[in-house]
């Protein structure tokens, strides 16, 4: 079963009077439970292909189908939806709000899900300690080493329990050691059935895919 089918994509952008294409007739099809890689150099488009996949942008031509809803013909509001209840997002910089703790960061996306306060916290420190973290569930952001604020943006990916988590050069502001630790994380999350979608340029982290696709200029290579 296909979690992601891009269908001939193509995302376009007019800078100075010229066109510039990002992304150029993409097709392409992740499988359910697959750990998926996409690679390519800085200014690839794999970071554009990851907004689209992720309902955070739309295609200029072409179709993206995630679980089965075909995103081109819904509302922003559908589209919000699939964002929170279907995809979880792990990203470089961690995205984390600075002046909440690692547990209400965890529980945040539930927030706007219109979950109860007292079910939020369960669940979070439930995702906290998965991975690894009952014990720093009160710290704040700053008192986090880097490795422990992605355990934090993970957590929280899988808060709405997502069928496809998307990570976004997840180890790009590591170390290798703590890298390594990250990408472990994932891959239990792929041994339990989790779709696993990360744009990495890192070829150490690829490894752990089973499989990969390269880009180049806006295009599958």
């Amino acid at each position: 079963m296909d979690v992601v089918n891009l269908q001939n994509v193509t995302k376009a952008y007019t800078m100075g009077g010229k066109k510039f294409y990002a992304l150029y007739d993409i097709s392409l099809r992740v499988r359910k439970g697959e750990f998926f890689i996409i690679m390519g150099p800085s200014g690839s488009g794999k970071s554009t292909l990851m907004h689209i996949i992720g309902c955070l942008d739309r295609p200029t031509k072409g179709k993206v189908i995630i679980d089965g809803v075909d995103t081109s013909k819904v509302s922003e509001k559908k589209l919000a939806e699939i964002r929170n209840k279907r995809i979880g997002f792990i990203f470089q910089t961690f995205n984390l709000m600075p002046r909440m703790s690692a547990l209400k960061n965890v529980a945040l996306p539930l927030v706007f899900a219109g979950i109860s306060k007292a079910e939020r916290e369960e669940r979070a420190k439930k995702m906290l300690k998965k991975v690894g973290l009952e014990r720093r569930m009160y710290h704040m952001p700053s008192e986090l080493s880097g490795g422990e604020r992605q355990r934090v943006a993970i957590a929280r990916a899988l808060i709405n329990s997502p069928s496809i988590i998307l990570a976004d050069e997840p180890t790009g502001n590591l170390d290798i050691a703590t890298s390594e630790e990250i990408m472990n994380i994932l891959q239990s999350l792929n041994k339990e059935g989790k779709t696993i979608i990360m744009v990495t340029h890192d070829s150490l982290m690829a490894v752990y895919g089973k499989k990969i696709v390269r880009m180049i200029d806006g295009r599958i290579a």
